[in-house]
C-alpha cells in the first residue's frame, strides 16, 4: 500500500510540474513599436510567427502605429508602470527611461542567457550597461526630387551649402506651392533638431559638444549652420508651416511632390514609393561647408529595441530580442526595412537590387554615422529647448548670440 502511495505521489508531483512548465511556456508578449507600418504589408508578422514556430508557447502580440503616436504611448507606460514587454526605442529615449528605472538591464539578461554580444554592431549603454539594442540603423541622406531639378535647370543635386541655397531658390515656385526644402520644427515632436537642423554641423565634420558638455555658445560649426538656415527661411524657399510641421508632414510633402529636397530616413522609401509610384527622386549626402573635403557626418537613427522592468517575462522578452538579432533574421529585416543591420555578420541584399539604397550605401561608407543626442539626458527635451529658441530666432525675435546662449543655459541645466 505504501508502495502505491509513493507512486501516485511521485506521478501528481510529476504532473504537476509538467502543467506548471506548460504554463511557464505560455506567455503573450506584448512588442510595442512603430516598425511594422514601415515595413512591407504583413513582413513584419511574418517574422513574428517565424518565432513563435521556434518558441512554442510563446505569442507576440504586435501593437503597431506610427512613431509619433508609439512614442507617446511608450512615455506614457513608462511613466506608469505599464509598458509593453518589448519595446521599440529611439535613442533620445534612453537615458530618461533608465533614469525612470523603465528598462531592464540588457547586460544582465544577456549574460544569463549566455548571449555573445560581439556579433551586435552597436549597444547603447548607461553607467555600464546596455539598455538598448540597436536592431537596424536607418541613415538620413538628402532626398531629391529629379522631375523638378530637371524643370529648374539644375544639373546635379548640390553638394555644398551654397549650391544647395542655389537649388533651393531656382525650385521654389510659390504660383503653384512648390518650395526648395522642408524643414520640421514642431514643438511636439521635435527631433527636426536632430534630424534636420544639427545634421548640418555633423555634415561638415562639426560638433555641438565638448568634453561630455553643450557646447553652442561662440561655437564657429553650431552658429553658421544656424546661420545657414536663417538665410533659406528669409529668402522663403523653405515650405510654410515649419514650426507645427512634423517628420510625417515633411515626408508628405515631399511624396506630393511639393518640396523638392528633403533630408530624411531611408526607412521612408518603400512608403514614398508606395504612395506615389511615378515620383523620381534620388538621394545624396548632406551638402558640406565650402573647402570642407573631409569625411561627412551622416545623421541616422535606430529602430532599437528594450525590454521593459516592469516585465513578468523578461526571459522570453530576451528570445524575442535575440532571435530579431541573429544574423539570418537580421539581415532578412534589415533587407526589407532597406536599413543598415544591427548584427556585424548580415548584409542587406538591397545594396546589389536597388539603385537608391546602393546610393545610400555609398554615401554612408564616404562617411560617419553621427548622431550627438544619442544617450544625452533628456534628449527629447535638449531639442525641444532648442526648438523654442530657434523658432524666435528664425521669426526675428531673437538674436542669434542671445538664442545660443538662452540654448546653451537650457541645456546646461540637465547636465550639473
Amino acid at each position: 500500500m505504501r508502495k502505491y502511495a509513493v507512486v501516485l505521489l511521485m506521478t501528481l508531483a510529476l504532473l504537476i510540474a509538467v502543467g506548471g512548465a506548460v504554463l511557464a511556456q505560455d506567455v503573450t508578449l506584448e512588442f510595442q513599436q512603430w516598425w511594422e507600418p514601415e515595413l512591407p504589408e504583413g513582413a513584419f508578422r511574418a517574422l513574428m510567427d517565424e518565432f513563435e514556430a521556434q518558441n512554442p508557447g510563446i505569442t507576440v502580440e504586435l501593437i503597431s502605429g506610427p512613431y509619433s503616436t508609439t512614442r507617446d504611448q511608450i512615455v506614457a507606460g513608462a511613466a506608469t508602470g505599464t509598458m509593453a514587454d518589448v519595446v521599440g526605442l529611439d535613442g533620445a529615449w534612453v537615458n530618461d527611461f533608465v533614469q525612470q528605472g523603465s528598462l531592464a538591464d540588457l547586460s544582465a539578461l544577456m549574460s544569463a542567457a549566455m548571449f555573445d554580444d560581439s556579433e551586435l554592431a552597436a549597444q547603447i549603454q548607461l553607467n555600464g550597461s546596455t539598455y538598448m539594442i540597436p536592431v537596424v540603423n536607418f541613415v538620413y541622406p538628402v532626398f531629391v526630387n529629379l522631375d523638378l531639378m530637371e524643370a529648374a535647370g539644375i544639373e546635379a543635386a548640390p553638394m555644398t551649402r551654397a549650391e544647395f541655397a542655389d537649388a533651393a531658390a531656382q525650385l521654389t515656385d510659390t504660383a503653384n506651392n512648390v518650395y526648395g526644402w522642408v524643414l520640421p520644427l514642431s514643438l511636439e515632436q521635435p527631433n527636426g533638431i536632430q534630424n534636420d537642423v544639427m545634421s548640418w554641423v555633423w555634415a561638415s565634420g562639426g560638433s555641438m559638444m565638448a568634453d561630455g558638455l553643450p557646447n553652442l555658445v561662440d561655437n564657429e560649426d553650431v552658429s553658421s549652420a544656424i546661420e545657414f538656415i536663417k538665410g533659406l527661411y528669409d529668402a522663403g524657399v523653405i515650405a510654410p508651416g515649419a514650426f507645427t510641421m512634423r517628420e510625417q508632414d515633411k515626408v508628405e510633402e515631399f511624396t506630393n511632390g511639393r518640396v523638392g529636397m528633403m533630408v530624411d530616413s531611408l526607412a521612408h522609401i518603400n512608403l514614398i514609393r508606395e504612395r506615389n509610384p511615378e515620383l523620381n527622386f534620388a538621394i545624396t549626402a548632406l551638402p558640406a561647408t565650402e573647402g570642407y573635403d573631409g569625411p561627412r557626418g551622416l545623421p541616422y537613427a535606430s529602430w532599437g529595441i528594450g525590454v521593459a522592468e516592469n516585465s513578468e517575462h523578461q526571459e522570453e522578452a530576451w528570445k524575442l530580442v535575440e532571435f530579431l538579432m541573429s544574423a539570418d533574421i537580421n539581415t532578412q529585416l534589415s533587407s526589407i526595412a532597406n536599413a543598415f543591420p544591427g548584427n556585424v555578420n548580415s548584409t542587406p541584399d538591397f545594396v546589389e537590387t536597388d539603385e537608391l539604397f546602393a546610393a545610400a550605401f555609398e554615401v554612408f561608407q564616404t562617411g560617419y554615422l553621427a548622431n550627438e543626442f544619442t544617450g544625452l539626458p533628456v534628449a527629447e527635451n535638449l531639442m525641444r529647448e532648442f526648438d523654442e529658441e530657434f523658432q524666435l530666432y528664425l521669426d526675428g525675435d531673437s538674436s542669434l548670440e542671445d538664442f545660443l546662449a538662452n540654448a546653451q543655459e537650457a541645456w546646461m541645466s540637465h547636465f550639473e
